[in-house]
């Protein structure tokens, strides 16, 4: 019988290993044992993955040595033909750990591509319980919850940028539908200022940064509350730091 594919959620930022760490918080008991009972892992960066393996085997053991532990790359570079290989020690009865560099894999993350392959060879497919910065976002934002779509990066050129914001807030007003967006941390600024010139003022802006991290920002105000506050030089403390932005325009 094929392995079983596990997804394994990851921390949203660099997790201590002391008691009470973000890791046995945001992580549940039966996740990280699960962990550390495998030896193959997908993962997208393998770095990321070893770190957060010695924290697991702080409190549970790893099945074998961590040098000893197989971690493949799964990533942006990655080349659809070598996702096959990824697949094989399943087929071979191998169970496998699917995990991202932050946060859940399979969501806004390259693993997708393995888990759909995975469905056409009949592989059991587990997700497991942890941190979501974009399910985190729509609970803390105060928007819609009931309707909301995520639209990973948005243009990087600041005329097809605000076209497409302007795009995303006709639709939401039309669906009441909370839009969801991600930048590259160090363009936070641009993104938040183009939100302020391309939104209708009344239009409801939440900036959610470095969630469940020690210095978590969440706020949700008007389009024209938010460029009223960057014309007075009080910016979000948000410069290369993980941000999920969310409009609902009224």
């Amino acid at each position: 019988m094929p392995g079983i594919l596990y997804l394994i959620p990851n921390t949203l930022g660099p997790a201590s290993a002391t008691p009470g760490d973000s890791l046995a918080s945001l992580i549940p008991e039966q996740v990280r044992r699960l962990t550390s009972s495998l030896d193959y892992f997908v993962a997208e960066n393998a770095k990321t993955a070893r770190a957060h393996l010695k924290l697991v085997a702080l409190h549970h053991p790893l099945q074998r040595p961590l040098q000893e532990i197989e971690i493949v790359e799964l990533n942006v570079n990655t080349a659809s033909s070598a996702l096959q290989a990824m697949l094989e020690p399943l087929l071979a009865g191998r169970d496998c750990g699917l995990i991202s560099e932050a946060g859940v894999p399979a969501v806004a993350d390259p693993g997708a591509d393995l888990v759909r392959l995975a469905h056409r060879h009949a592989i059991t497919v587990r997700p497991l319980v942890g941190p979501s910065s974009l399910l985190l976002a729509v609970m803390a934002s105060g928007l819609n919850g009931q309707s909301f779509a995520f639209n990973g990066y948005l243009p990087q050129d600041a005329q097809e940028r605000a076209k497409r914001i302007k795009h995303l807030e006709v639709r939401s007003r039309q669906e009441q539908q909370t839009q969801l967006f991600i930048e590259t941390p160090y363009r936070n600024s641009a993104m938040l200022a183009a939100l302020c010139d391309s939104c209708a003022p009344a239009t409801l802006v939440c900036v959610a940064t470095d969630l469940t991290l020690a210095d978590e920002s969440i706020r949700t105000q008007t389009a024209a509350q938010w460029k009223k506050e960057l014309g007075a030089g009080r910016a979000p403390d948000f410069h290369k730091k993980p941000t999920i932005f969310l409009l609902l325009a009224q």
